[in-house]
């Protein structure tokens, strides 16, 4: 399920195995984002640590709203699937993910949520273009300096792997064909879905 010739399973060595065995562990299975790292699990181990570290400073549902914001940006139908199934899981209902996903600005969502999504796209989009109001705003709405970069760092970092991930091919894995018609419609942004 990408561009490259990936590790298989059976001849997984050394990282690449431990790779393999700790997301199969966690996913019941290997995602097809794993396997495009099979020749270097270093770097997915990396990738791993760096994330964790933004993670833990950063309330989980604000985190998975910056990473969707991010996502989008990016046309990343993986990471919009993979994190959009873990706000609904954890706390929107399909019809509020779907509006979120689909216009955050219409969203139930409090205007701090929506200012930190409209942030983070914003530093996808073009980083450059930030603003020393666009930071005001963020403290207005009641984030300290740590939690401006928090967010940040977590839309910045999701450019690396949604980034990695479609540039080799790296297609959305087949479990979220079960979502319903209309979430699929919002979040498949770039990629389709593996058969």
């Amino acid at each position: 399920m990408t561009f490259i010739d990936t590790v298989p399973e059976e001849c997984a060595e050394g990282a690449t195995a431990a790779m393999y065995a700790r997301n199969c562990a966690d996913h019941g299975y290997i995602p097809n984002f794993v396997k495009a790292f099979s020749h270097r699990p270093g770097v997915m181990d990396s990738f791993d640590r760096l994330l964790d570290s933004i993670k833990q400073n950063m309330n989980l549902r604000r985190y998975e709203l910056v990473t969707m914001a991010a996502a989008k940006e990016l046309k990343s139908s993986y990471c919009m699937l993979a994190h959009g199934s873990v706000l609904m899981r954890d706390y929107f209902s399909a019809e509020q993910l779907r509006t979120i996903a689909d216009n955050p600005a219409v969203s139930e969502l409090d205007e701090a949520d929506k200012a930190v999504m409209l942030f983070a796209a914003k530093v996808v989009r073009d980083a450059t273009s930030v603003t020393a109001d666009d930071v005001k705003c963020l403290r207005k709405h009641g984030l300290s300096e740590a939690d401006i970069f928090d967010v940040a760092s977590a839309a910045a970092v999701r450019c690396f792997i949604s980034k990695t991930a479609d540039a080799l091919g790296a297609l959305p894995d087949s479990k979220f064909g079960v979502l319903e018609p209309e979430l699929k419609e919002v979040l498949v942004v770039g990629r389709p879905i593996s058969d």
